[in-house]
């Protein structure tokens, strides 16, 4: 049988086996006519006086009142059943009214459930009303797209459509308010906010929709907590996030952590000579080895067995701390409770006791350090400091280049590693906040994400 779409949740259209058909002005009006008659019988002087737009005619000459309704009717009939298999007999029947002035013509139309678009998207939204909140939104969205305008648009305060808009109207409002209702529920509020913004834009006197959209964006602006920005690497098939956040690494408990050293793998903190207290290598023993510096020292001597070392500079040269120097990018990954401590050399100690590093000598740290987590991470998210803005600065790049310079070179690994964490955080202590310009990270971002588009468009 020949396949009917009536669509009117928006500009009428009509689809014939899937192919628009055009129909012309007043066959279109009195199509609309049929379907806001939902499902009643509509005489030919009715149809006149709102398709036509004619008062009742005398008696001599509704003959050719009648006759140009049936012209449209035929012409509507065609465009139904262009096989001319039985559809439109089917689906626009013609009637006989008893009247009090006899006899009269009337036309019905009777898709069958799902011709048309609005006695589908009834039965979608009054089968989620009453569904549990997964199943709600679920159908509610997909009621939800059918909608590209207002029902019936091409009649639009005309008399004869109005209860049949003002109902359509009434249950897509119901729709959109259960929508949010039952996203927030599901702990969505990101994918209830625009919905809520949508009914408080066409309600905007309504306090209750004002009331629900406020406390959507309260909600969402909780759950980003100390989190700065929020972006996903495009990589097919699987998800990858990118945050920059403001905090302390160490409280990062669900993670594993990056923490830069020198090229000499020190951790003496005495009188802050070699290491300094308040640096994130003196932090680390503190806070997950209760101060047991040699614990640590056991762990990356084992980690550093495998590594041909550079050199080892005499007493004389380097009076203070370790001698022995390994490559710049060296990463040793350290167990520590479950998760890892990623130990990577990004600068070099220089025997005046002075931390110095570069651009380069970054980017080959991160570089390796990306290798490192993708062989010993566990899958588990990691957070790294913005490496390069403590001590050992890399003079060349602001915080904000840094910042930049890691999401590069992590979205570089993402692409060579399929499996290298769910999630990095960039972890950025609150004091270091204000002189910090994230532009260069969104402005990444932005560059990545035309780079995908396009790559999607060939």
């Amino acid at each position: 049988m020949t396949r009917i779409r009536i669509r009117v949740l928006g500009p009428v259209q009509l689809e014939v086996d899937g192919v628009p058909v055009r129909l012309t002005p007043l066959t279109t009006r009195l199509l609309v006519r049929l379907v806001a008659a939902d499902g009643e019988a509509v005489p030919v002087r009715q149809l006149r006086r709102d398709v036509w737009g004619l008062a009742d005619e005398p008696r001599h000459l509704a003959l050719r009142g009648r006759n140009e309704v049936q012209k449209r009717v035929l012409e509507l009939r065609r465009a139904l059943d262009p096989r001319q298999d039985g559809t439109a007999a089917r689906v626009l029947r013609t009637e006989q009214q008893v009247t009090v002035g006899g006899p009269e013509t009337a036309y019905r139309l009777v898709p069958d459930p799902g011709e048309v678009d609005s006695e589908r998207f009834t039965a979608v939204v009054g089968e989620a009303l009453l569904a549990p909140p997964a199943t709600a939104a679920h159908r509610l969205a997909e009621a939800l797209s059918m909608v590209r305008g207002r029902p019936l648009a091409e009649v639009n305060g005309e008399e004869f459509a109005a209860p049949f808009i003002r109902r359509l109207i009434t249950l897509q409002d119901s729709a959109r308010r259960e929508l949010v209702r039952s996203r927030t529920h599901l702990g969505r509020p990101d994918l209830a906010l625009p919905v809520a913004e949508s009914i408080a834009r066409d309600h905007p006197d309504d306090p209750d929709a004002a009331r629900t959209l406020d406390s959507l964006r309260a909600a969402l602006r909780a759950r980003h907590g100390a989190e700065l920005l929020r972006h996903a690497v495009p990589l097919p098939g699987r998800r990858v996030d990118v945050v920059l956040l403001r905090g302390d690494l160490f409280e990062q408990t669900d993670a594993n952590l990056v923490v830069g050293f020198t090229d000499t793998f020190d951790t003496a903190t005495d009188q802050d000579v070699v290491i300094s207290r308040g640096s994130v290598q003196g932090q680390l023993v503190e806070h997950l080895f209760g101060g047991r510096r040699r614990l640590l020292d056991e762990k990356l001597r084992a980690g550093l067995r495998a590594v041909p070392a550079l050199g080892t500079e005499s007493a004389q040269a380097k009076r203070r701390g370790r001698r022995v120097r390994y490559p710049v990018g060296t990463t040793v990954a350290v167990p520590v409770d479950g998760r890892r401590v990623f130990a990577t050399a990004y600068s070099r100690l220089g025997n005046d006791l002075v931390a110095r590093s570069g651009h380069e000598d970054l980017r080959t740290s991160l570089d390796n350090l990306w290798a490192s987590v993708a062989v010993h991470g566990l899958y588990k998210p990691l957070a790294v400091p913005l490496m390069g803005s403590g001590l050992a600065r890399v003079t060349e790049l602001d915080r904000g280049q840094l910042a930049a310079l890691i999401v590069d070179s992590f979205i570089d690994a993402c692409r060579r590693n399929p499996a290298l964490t769910p999630e990095l955080r960039i972890v950025i202590r609150p004091e270091d906040l204000a002189g910090t310009d994230l532009s260069p990270v969104e402005k990444r971002f932005q560059d990545v994400e035309s780079e995908a588009g396009r790559g999607r468009a060939r």
